[in-house]
């Protein structure tokens, strides 16, 4: 059956984010220095995300209140607050940052609108995310947008039958092999991956090397001749 629906990823699909990310977390390292060793913040940091997630989902205001968190318990409670209030500061700055498409996006999603269904699947704070694809000018292309605190084989299961002709008839496009490519095709999807310069570890997993539905392109511009050859296939 013909492709019918084509999904995509937001931050590091269309957009870079995770970059601001891991600079912020530079500068969060660099202000805990005189309290405890570089390489001890990034283990304690990444193990305060994961334990907030159920908390705080994801996005920049879970992220910004696990630095806080770990600047209290690694000096302690002895942080000042002065360093608080500069962690608040950093966490300000990575909302101000524009969503600039990605070189190839806006011409891929030109080429696909119209002849396709075209829906945003991504995961975060509902505030940044629709932020983000306002500043981006890539709103129009899609048919539908869905902002979801988590994206598991149920979700694209949900999403492409309310949205599109089934799993079966769907593509899922994105730079998390975790999130956007494996539990898509458990869904039934197609899933295709496109790497990012940076990945964060909790988006890391092992790909589904030999199934018939994964791709992995190498630039996002690749996409509709991989979607043209899958439907006449």
């Amino acid at each position: 059956m013909p492709i019918s629906t084509i999904a995509f990823d937001a931050d590091d699909t269309l957009w870079e984010n995770e970059e601001f990310f891991r600079l912020t977390e530079e500068r969060f390292r660099d202000l805990l220095t005189e309290h405890v060793d570089r390489e001890d913040i990034a283990k304690d940091l990444l193990e305060t995300e994961k334990r907030n997630l159920r908390y705080y989902g994801y996005g920049i205001k879970g992220f910004t209140l696990s630095m806080i968190e770990t600047a209290i318990e690694v000096t302690g409670g002895k942080i000042p607050a002065t360093i608080i209030q500069e962690i608040l500061h950093a966490g300000r700055e990575m909302f101000d940052h524009p969503a600039v498409p990605l070189s190839g996006v806006r011409e891929t999603l030109q080429t696909l609108h119209g002849n396709y269904r075209i829906v945003l699947i991504t995961k975060g704070d509902l505030f940044d995310q629709e932020r983000k694809l306002a500043q981006s000018g890539l709103g129009d292309f899609f048919d539908a947008v869905e902002i979801v605190s988590e994206k598991e084989a149920d979700t694209y299961h949900r999403i492409f039958d309310q949205y599109g002709d089934g799993p079966a008839r769907s593509t899922m496009v994105g730079n998390s092999m975790k999130s956007d490519v494996v539990p898509a095709i458990e869904a039934g999807a197609f899933g295709v991956f496109i790497p990012s310069q940076i990945t964060w570890a909790m988006e890391e997993a092992a790909p589904p090397d030999g199934h018939e539905r994964f791709h992995q392109l190498s630039n996002i511009t690749q996409l509709p001749d991989l979607i043209e050859q899958i439907t006449s296939a």
